[in-house]
């Protein structure tokens, strides 16, 4: 019948789902209190919620719900047997089926209606489908460009970490530069140090100098004490031996007078001698 018209009939993948259970979706719970409590309660349907779906969708698709009166394909049903039957006579009835056949067209048309309808429907769900993967393979294509973008980004980042860094050290550096002193103070004070470090460099050869020579004149220093005590030594050690022999001289003369005159050996003075009875005291040094 539908192809009588020039229409489709939609398929099922076509029809727009139902709204009493979606696929993927839960249906709620039943609850109940209990002692005031709430309790979920298992629901029990007569038919799964996939025989539901299937049985609106048949619904739909032979257009069998209505709420009011006959359901629009039993009365085109009826229409179409009516007209049948009606040409099946062989009496004279062309006025009977002309009329029967212009109400059967008017149902007819009426009934295609819906269907056009839902064609429209279908085409603009699918057009809008279309239009829906073309967005998500849009969408899809910024989220990968943005992630691309971001990584970027993050290498972006990273370089201006390390430039930011590198800026803080120069500026570190150049406020330590600004707190010295300008190069020509600087310059002024170093050749300042020079001029010292010539002056005492010259004053520590002076002094090398002069050290040096006051080693030699101690080194000649010591030579001439040394001289002099070996002299001094020598000239001591001469004046004991000649004491020592004026001694054993004075010794020997008093032993030839004592052996030859006694009365020196008592003590008695002698005359005409000017040798005193006194004993001799020697030095002993």
């Amino acid at each position: 019948m539908a192809a009588a018209t020039g229409l489709a009939a939609p398929s099922p993948s076509d029809a727009p789902p139902s709204r009493s259970f979606l696929p993927g979706s839960q249906l709620p719970p039943k609850v109940r209190k209990v002692s005031g409590r709430r309790e979920d309660v298992a629901v029990h349907y007569a038919i799964s919620p996939a025989e539901d779906d299937a049985v609106i969708r048949q619904r739909l698709l032979t257009r069998t719900t209505t709420t009011r009166g006959e359901p629009p394909l039993k009365k085109l049903l009826k229409k179409f047997i009516t007209f049948a039957n009606e040409v099946e006579k062989d009496a004279d009835n062309i006025m009977e089926c002309e009329k029967l056949f212009k109400s059967f067209l008017q149902e007819l048309s009426t009934f295609e209606l819906p269907l056009l309808k839902t064609k429209a429907v279908i085409n603009a769900n699918r057009r809008e489908q279309d239009n829906f993967q073309e967005l998500q393979a849009e969408l899809n294509r910024q989220i990968l460009q943005v992630q691309v973008d971001i990584e970027e980004l993050k290498v972006q980042l990273e370089e201006s970490k390390i430039e930011r860094q590198h800026k803080e050290e120069c500026e570190a550096i150049r406020r330590l530069i600004g707190a010295q002193p300008p190069r020509s103070k600087t310059q002024k004070v170093l050749n300042d140090l020079e001029r010292e470090l010539a002056v005492l460099e010259a004053e520590n050869m002076a002094a090398l100098k002069t050290l040096e020579l006051r080693k030699k004149q101690f080194a000649l220093l010591m030579h001439v004490v040394d001289d002099l005590q070996n002299t001094i030594e020598e000239e001591q050690k001469n004046s004991v031996e000649e004491q020592k022999m004026f001694l054993d001289e004075q010794k020997s003369i008093v032993e030839e007078r004592l052996t030859s005159d006694p009365d020196v050996a008592l003590g008695l003075p002698v005359a005409g001698s000017n040798i005193s009875a006194e004993p001799m005291q020697i030095d002993p040094t």
